[in-house]
């Protein structure tokens, strides 16, 4: 995740339409999936210095995704009048000097290790299964390792299946036309949890239901993408999961 922090000086007289412009602005925000949160704020001594922090998923998910997709003209309509009010607009990642912080789901689980070891236990299941074998029937010997990176990067870690796999374009590539049915779905969440089980991952109430409520919204997704006719939208980022991820955002 990055930060977009944009520096504004709003003369008092223009203070209040500014605020509203940013309140009708922030709907789209609110839609855009490469938006992970945002906060306007006013200066306390000085209030006609404002600053906007975005949460974005990365800087390309913002400049490629969110600016050249549907949410960016009327987000651009709302604020236009005040571009010339910027004092600055950039990108900032986080360093390693910060305070702390609570761990991400993925140093959670175990990082990278854990992870192999959970879709390693789980598709040695997949071929005795008979309502799983069909779907993963002529996978590839790797799969296990893509899956594993791809569960990496959604639960906080490093974002290595959208630099190594195709990201999220490939992952929905992957399910189109399949036809994955409700008992699939539920059976491949079923024995997702039995190998995490067996493989050890935290038990902790917090971390399971954060780790069953990605896998329940993930899973139904991943019908909804293989139904026939579907036509899911293949330029959004790899979605992240967190402990409190959101029924609205996730969506």
């Amino acid at each position: 995740m990055i930060v977009e922090y944009l520096r504004y000086t709003i003369p008092p007289d223009r203070a209040a339409a500014f605020d509203a412009a940013y309140a009708d602005a922030a709907g789209s925000l609110e839609k855009a999936p490469q938006c992970v949160g945002y906060d306007l704020s006013r200066c306390v001594e000085d209030p006609t210095r404002y600053v906007l922090a975005i949460r974005w998923t990365s800087a390309e998910a913002h400049l490629e995704g969110f600016r050249r997709g549907p949410h960016f003209p009327p987000f651009f309509a709302a604020i236009r009048d005040y571009v010339g009010d910027l004092d600055e607009m950039r990108h900032y990642e986080p360093t390693a000097v910060s305070g702390p912080r609570p761990p991400t789901l993925y140093e959670w689980a175990g990082g990278a290790p854990a992870l192999g070891r959970l879709t390693e236990a789980f598709y040695r299941r997949v071929p005795e299964d008979p309502l799983l074998e069909p779907v993963f029937r002529g996978m590839d010997a790797h799969h296990a390792e893509h899956v594993a990176v791809w569960l990496g990067e959604v639960l906080g870690g490093p974002a290595d299946y959208t630099a190594h796999h195709g990201g999220h374009p490939h992952m929905i590539g992957r399910h189109l036309g399949r036809g994955i049915t409700e008992e699939q779905r539920r059976r491949w969440v079923s024995l997702l949890l039995d190998a995490a089980d067996e493989t050890g991952l935290p038990a902790d109430p917090e971390f399971r239901a954060a780790f069953a409520g990605y896998l329940e919204w993930g899973s139904r997704l991943a019908v909804l993408f293989s139904a026939p006719g579907a036509e899911p939208a293949t330029d959004e980022p790899v979605p992240h999961w967190d402990w409190t991820m959101p029924p609205w955002q996730g969506s």
